[in-house]
């Protein structure tokens, strides 16, 4: 069972499409953070349109909402963070799921006959849109500097015999 389990039948899906939004329960949202390896998500929002490519294949084209939480790398401080991302993926049956390495090409998503889940694809798409290196905002930039200690070998440089 997964943590946001949103499932749209198949045949639901015409030929004009569907739209459907989905949201995380506050019990869904603890567990996805677990998932997640972050403190806290306190929203997740997917809207989705559905459109059907082939009998078999259905590309969804969304836009994801989330408030998390996560630990800055500089200084270890919990800080809060809106995100907000549009993506593309593809639905397509489980065991055909392409191993084209195009990074333009749209996310593939297995999945069983007859029905997709749309609460997994927006946890997943919450997991790609997290920076992999959290930094708490207002944090001055980084800047490569001078070592304040002198190299030790460089006082031995003044030792060397002229040639």
């Amino acid at each position: 069972m997964n943590e946001m389990e949103r499932l749209v039948a198949m045949d639901r899906i015409g030929t004009a499409g569907l739209e459907m939004t989905v949201q995380a329960e506050p019990g869904e949202l603890a567990a996805i953070a677990a998932r997640l390896l972050i403190p806290r998500v306190s929203r997740l929002r997917c809207a989705f349109r559905l459109k059907r490519l082939e009998a078999s294949i259905i590309e969804a084209a969304g836009q994801l909402e989330a408030d998390v939480t996560q630990t800055c790398v500089v200084t270890l401080e919990d800080f809060d963070q809106p995100l907000g991302e549009q993506f593309v993926v593809r639905f397509v049956p489980e065991g055909t799921e392409s191993d084209d390495d195009d990074p333009d090409a749209p996310d593939e998503i297995g999945y069983p006959a007859g029905a997709i889940d749309l609460g997994e694809a927006a946890v997943q798409q919450l997991a790609l849109a997290l920076p992999p290196y959290p930094r708490k905002p207002g944090l001055p930039e980084t800047q490569e500097s001078e070592p304040e200690t002198p190299n030790p070998f460089a006082a031995l440089a003044g030792l060397r015999r002229p040639q």
